[in-house]
């Protein structure tokens, strides 16, 4: 190996790891162990990254392919079908938009996985489109499509127009609805 371990690395990207599989599992011990799972792959198979190239978006792709595989485990059990157990872990934002982001979170929430996932990558986590659709295992213009739906959706389920401001303080919220960085939806 170099003098650069990609292992000292890993550290770095737990945080976006973290809000990463949250935004997936919505359950913050499942994110927890997604993101460890995460890790113990990648630690265990660091000789497969390829140095030079984005550890981050490797990381990413790795936790993807982990969620995907727990759901497609999942759909031969029992789902929290009326949301009991989901609305349990929804906690109030103490900030002044508290109800405007509960409003967000529950239209965020009824988005499809793919739109969700393309608008965490590309507003929250700061992917590039092209980063985004790599992580993804699809075409820049698929990642393109999923976030303007997945914006558009959420405008319409928020009900806002191009007139109306949407005054969320979480800056997290305002990347994924920020179409350039600029102005919402």
């Amino acid at each position: 190996m170099s003098s650069s371990d990609p292992r000292d690395e890993l550290v770095e990207h737990l945080p976006a790891l973290r809000a990463f599989a949250m935004s997936l599992t919505r359950n913050s011990s499942t994110a927890d162990d997604m993101v460890q799972d995460t890790i113990v792959k990648a630690w265990t198979n660091i000789e497969k990254f390829q140095a030079g190239t984005n550890m981050r978006a490797w990381l990413f792709t790795i936790l993807r392919n982990t969620f995907y595989s727990s759901r497609r485990k999942l759909n031969r059990e029992v789902s929290d079908g009326e949301g009991i157990f989901t609305e349990t872990l929804a906690v109030k934002p103490s900030h002044d938009g508290a109800l405007q982001m509960t409003d967000f979170k529950a239209a965020f929430a009824k988005l499809n996985d793919e739109q969700r996932e393309a608008l965490i990558l590309v507003g929250a986590s700061g992917f590039s489109y092209e980063e985004a659709a790599e992580t993804c295992g699809v075409a820049v213009g698929t990642i393109k499509s999923r976030v303007n739906r997945g914006r558009a959706q959420l405008a319409i389920l928020l009900k806002l127009d191009d007139n109306d401001a949407l005054e969320l303080t979480d800056n997290a919220t305002m990347a994924v609805l920020t179409a350039n960085g600029s102005s919402p939806v």
